[in-house]
């Protein structure tokens, strides 16, 4: 995905270790991430001789130690901080509470930006007690909020190795993987955390991201779609299933998605300015202006959605409100190579391609490879008769970023006058009138009998998607089609598995509803078929409802988890903010249909009530 779309997954998480049979005990590391007002469930830890020793004790802290805690609650961290230096000053502490208390203040210092005084603390409780899982993950994720991917994959490594079980340390040692590009390591690590957690947003919503960044978007929409079903004010599961839908072309859908995501956030530039690109790949250019112009008013220095209020400006007829923000957006960042390719468009339909002509030029200097440039590119060399080098330009820029409708447009209009070039179909792949052809790194299933229907084949692991089968359902879903293809081998603990996929086919509109995960191995989904959708048990256990007819999304309106499943407890709304980041980075989503809980009157309460 683009830089301006990139989410980062710096997922928080919890640790509470249990006793030989004891009720559970918890270091107040918990508490931090609790600060969000998070619900947090128990995570099995293996336990230690320290953890069965320290159940003998009195479940409670000191007294100085619990104030700490109800400072860090009510968001006192200064506070916090001074009861826990206290607590320590006790001489009689023993070593293990000791650790959990050095724990609980260098989270304190963490969100108070004192990142030095955190390590010492981090380091202190690992010296005190060096099988406490929990310390190793918080340290973790402090190194990785610092941009130390690798060194933060040890600590979850050690915390790991402690602690099997421990649900949030692969959900953090992924968002490493993801942070330093390795995805398909991050998809392992993600799918291990959604095992244990089914109904965790953070990881299925990490394990989405990746899957987008592997060219996946139909895979990644799959999992955005269950982490907001398990937690529907989720907002960031939202955004990224817009992100996700827009790269398929279902700008509708982005749309509804992004307003959902308002709705939790209504200062959020970024949000407003995806939906204005939305509304304008959707050809409403009025609402794109207006949801431009807010994100302008949220974040007037960012030359971006300056230079996106100017291309829907353009778009909507009105020249001279198009150049003043594209002039602005230029006044901003001077080298911002979107500005100049969206005003060398602006020139070229206010027939004025010889300027137009210099500001490409520019902008082709800043970056060459940028989609938006290769589109404005390609825009003007159609404008000057050059329809090859307009071609090469903008296939390169569908190439680059398949969510770019205007290329799209673009690409269609050229190719339609002047004839699709034929295609070398993939021999040994074929099944009946389909075809799979290679375009750039992606595969694709085509048809003479569909020809504006073009099947994306997402891979899931080694190897390439052969054709299996097509069917046309029969009335009344007779518009409906199933192309199933193998999605490779995928490593197992048991070895390398054969995966199977079925593209869900409107041969009507000639789009593509859904790709589903049909076999594994040995498992095969059961497809359940009515008049107006389709239930798919899937083969990792979650069952799929698929809308074909009518309903406010047609691509997937409603998924629920299999009954066996029962919901964890694990709260993920805030699943990208570091531990210490405190509400300032984490905005409380609001439900007005909701009564306000009762605050809790003590830490027990407040992590297991």
């Amino acid at each position: 995905m683009r830089d301006d779309h990139r989410i980062t997954h710096l997922a928080p998480n919890l640790a509470v270790s249990r006793g030989n049979g004891a009720r559970p005990r918890a270091s107040l590391h918990a508490l931090a991430f609790a600060l969000g007002a998070l619900a947090m469930a128990a995570i099995p830890a293996t336990e230690t001789q320290a953890q069965q020793t320290a159940a003998q004790r009195p479940e409670q802290p000191p007294s100085a130690s619990r104030d700490g805690a109800a400072a860090l609650i009510r968001g006192d961290t200064k506070e916090a901080v001074s009861f826990y230096t206290s607590a320590l000053e006790d001489p009689t502490v023993p070593k293990d509470r000791r650790a959990l208390i050095y724990n609980d203040r260098a989270v304190a210092y963490a969100r108070l930006g004192q990142t030095r005084l955190a390590f010492e603390d981090f380091n202190r409780a690992v010296q005190l007690f060096p099988e406490n899982a929990a310390v190793y993950n918080n340290r973790g994720n402090l190194l990785l909020a610092l941009g130390h991917a690798k060194e933060a994959t040890k600590d979850f490594d050690r915390a790991l190795a402690l602690a099997p079980g421990y649900a949030a340390a692969y959900n953090n040692r992924a968002g490493a993987y993801l942070s330093s590009g390795e995805f398909q390591a991050a998809i392992r690590d993600y799918t291990q955390a959604v095992k244990l957690l089914p109904n965790g947003a953070a990881p299925l919503s990490g394990r989405g991201t990746a899957l987008l960044e592997l060219g996946r978007p139909h895979a990644a929409i799959r999992d955005f779609t269950r982490a907001v079903s398990s937690d529907e004010s989720f907002a960031s599961g939202y955004h990224q299933r817009a992100q996700a839908k827009m790269v398929v072309g279902h700008y509708d859908e982005a749309i509804e998605d992004l307003s959902r995501a308002i709705a939790f956030d209504l200062k959020n530039a970024s949000l407003y300015l995806l939906r204005g690109r939305a509304y304008l790949a959707n050809d409403n250019s009025e609402a794109a202006v207006k949801d431009l112009t807010r994100a302008v008013e949220l974040k007037p220095g960012d030359a971006n959605a300056h230079a996106e209020l100017g291309l829907a400006h353009a778009r909507g007829g009105v020249t001279e409100e198009a150049l003043a923000d594209l002039a602005r957006a230029i006044e901003i960042d001077p080298r911002s190579a979107r500005a100049f390719a969206y005003r060398a468009f602006v020139y070229k339909e206010a027939d004025q391609t010889d300027v137009g002509t210099k500001d490409i030029a520019t902008a082709v200097k800043i970056a060459p490879d940028a989609p938006e440039v290769l589109w404005a590119k390609a825009e003007i060399a159609d404008a000057l008769g050059q329809r090859d080098e307009a071609l090469a330009d903008v296939r390169r820029a569908v190439f680059l970023d398949p969510a770019m409708k205007p290329a799209a447009d673009l690409l269609d209009r050229l190719e339609g006058a002047g004839g699709r070039p034929e295609e070398a179909a993939i021999p040994g792949l074929e099944f009946g009138v389909w075809r799979v052809v290679l375009r750039g790194k992606r595969y694709f299933a085509v048809s003479p009998a569909f020809p504006r229907l073009s099947v994306p084949l997402e891979l899931a692991g080694e190897g390439e998607p052969r054709l299996i089968g097509f069917e046309e359902r029969p009335p009344p879903l007779k518009h409906i089609g199933v192309l199933t293809f193998s999605g490779g081998k995928i490593a197992t603990p048991t070895g390398t598995e054969e995966t199977e996929f079925a593209a869900v086919l409107d041969l009507g509109t000639s789009s593509v509803i859904a790709i589903e995960p049909h076999r594994q191995g040995s498992r095969v989904a059961t497809w359940t078929w009515a008049d107006d959708r389709v239930n798919v048990a899937a083969v990792d256990g979650v069952t799929d409802q698929l809308v074909l007819r009518g309903g406010r999304d047609p691509a997937v309106a409603r998924r629920s988890s299999d009954r066996r499943y029962t919901a964890s407890g694990y709260d993920e709304r805030y699943g990208y903010e570091q531990p210490w980041g405190g509400p300032q980075y984490a905005p409380q989503p609001r439900r007005e249909a909701r009564p306000a809980r009762r605050k809790p009157k003590t830490l027990f309460e407040l992590l297991f009530n």
